[in-house]
């Protein structure tokens, strides 16, 4: 009890204080206030009363106060200009201070917002380590000048040893391209005299041994033919239909040399007569199918000896599809035999450094054979010094490629991934969630994409953004125009 007591009391006499302490100093306060208020109205009375409270209120002078612990000083106070390096800057501010690429490789136009020139070369770039894969997108609606930039990309590189295949011309806009660099445009379409035959060997690579060389050729004709049926009959081959084409492929080798597409699809339907007689019950829907493309509606193509022969060493090469633009299987049929037609060469080490360009690249992607053949290029980019380039209108298209979830939209959606040079040219405002959704581009650079004008492109280099404007020479401008019939007198 006595603990208690003396505890109550060691308590009252700590807190009652402290409580005196407070009141007091409210009750200062308050007379403060109030005098304050009373000098306030007797000054008022004979003037104004904003410069009665101006002249009671109290401030600290402009230097400070006076005293020892004042921080005051006889210089005024300044603060070092901050200087940091160029990537540093370029974070804090970007768009302004961005250090560029570099002065190695094309002249592509020139940065809006810092007014450098704007160099741009994948292989370069891929060598100093600023990419890691050369592969590049490109999008823009039309009339943006997209096509006008990528023409202008392909051409400007062939005077850096660089040469140019386009794989598949719908539109045939690059014909005139190809003609005016010293390549070669190679027409194909119903009532033209150009044959294709898929079953060439092509072109042989330097190194290679016969026995790797005849192993090559066989899986090439055996992959194409397979890719082919596959694309007329819309499904996969059975493995019936595999070994039914496998045994044609090899009994037609066995007759000449270099086999023709109506030799194959004979012995599908009619196997020889020592083969199994199964076969011709096995390859039977694969038979009609090739046939399609021998004796139906797809035929004149690719049904004799080739007319036209594939050189390698041309400055550039394009397939003019512009007369079959309105069959989706034919197109599809020849975008594949022109790709095998190709990929000899293509895929070749010491071919050298070149762009492939995939214009109007959704219809191409809608073709599985085509998109399987497609992602193999993209995969091998590194190793075979190979720049694809995919040029679309709108980044919804690639909705047309299968059903969401399917192997196929993961497989275009995968060729988005694998190109770290974005060049995104106008877009609607409705395209611009799905826009940056599939090329991974921040809300500031989405909302730039529907003001960009002709010409105006935003470019995501790995996790770098510009915002170029392509420069063209006047002759560039000419050959280089798709809006002829539109306006006839340009």
């Amino acid at each position: 009890m006595a603990d208690d007591s003396q505890r109550r009391l060691f308590t009252t006499s700590l807190i009652q204080p402290a409580a005196e302490r407070r009141s007091q100093r409210r009750s200062r306060r308050a007379a403060a206030t109030q005098l304050r208020q009373q000098e306030l109205d007797r000054r008022a009375d004979g003037g104004d009363r904003q410069l009665a409270e101006r002249e009671l209120t109290e401030s600290l002078p402009r230097s400070g106060e006076p005293g020892p612990l004042a921080l005051r000083t006889y210089r005024r106070l300044r603060i070092p200009r901050h200087q940091d390096t160029s990537a540093t800057l370029g974070v804090a501010y970007p768009f302004l201070a961005e250090s560029g690429l570099g002065a190695d490789g094309v002249v592509v136009g020139q940065d809006l917002y810092s007014g450098a020139a704007v160099v741009y070369d994948p292989w370069v770039l891929y060598a100093r380590g600023v990419i890691t894969a050369p592969n590049v997108v490109l999008a823009g609606i039309v009339g943006s000048g997209k096509s006008s930039l990528a023409k202008s990309l392909y051409t400007r590189s062939i005077a850096f040893g660089r040469r140019v295949y386009v794989p598949g011309d719908p539109k045939g806009e690059h014909t005139p391209v190809a003609e005016a660099v010293g390549g070669r445009a190679i027409r194909l379409g119903h009532g033209l005299s150009t044959r294709l035959n898929p079953l060439d060997p092509g072109h042989r690579p330097a190194g290679l041994s016969d026995v790797e060389w005849r192993s090559t050729v066989a899986a090439r004709r055996r992959d194409l033919l397979g890719a082919l049926a596959e694309t007329v009959l819309a499904r996969p081959l059975s493995p019936l239909e595999h070994t039914a084409v496998d045994a044609a492929l090899t009994s037609a080798v066995a007759a000449a040399d270099v086999p023709v597409l109506p030799m194959v699809v004979d012995r599908i339907l009619a196997p020889d007569p020592g083969a199994d007689a199964r076969l011709a019950d096995d390859g039977r829907h694969v038979g009609h199918a090739l046939r399609r493309l021998v004796g139906g509606d797809l035929a004149g193509l690719f049904d004799g000896p080739s007319t036209t022969e594939f050189d390698p060493s041309l400055p550039m090469i394009s397939l003019d599809l512009s007369r079959v633009t309105e069959n989706a299987t034919l197109l599809s049929v020849l975008m594949t035999c022109a790709s095998a037609w190709m990929e000899s060469a293509l895929l070749d080490p010491a071919g050298g450094q070149r762009w492939v360009v995939y214009d109007e690249a959704w219809r191409l992607m809608s073709h599985p054979a085509l998109l399987r053949r497609m992602d193999a290029h993209w995969r091998l980019a590194r190793h075979y010094g190979i720049a694809n380039m995919l040029i679309f209108h709108k980044l919804s298209d690639l909705d047309t490629v299968g059903d969401a979830g399917s192997a196929a939209r993961a497989l275009a959606t995968s060729l988005l991934a694998n190109a770290e040079t974005r060049i995104v040219y106008r877009q609607e405002s409705d395209q611009l969630g799905v826009t940056g959704g599939l090329l991974g581009l921040t809300g500031t650079e989405q909302k730039l994409l529907p003001s960009l004008g002709t010409g105006q492109g935003l470019w995501r280099i790995k996790d770098r953004a510009f915002v170029v404007q392509h420069q063209l020479h006047p002759s560039e401008l000419a050959l280089f125009d798709t809006t002829t019939r539109m306006v006839p007198g340009r």
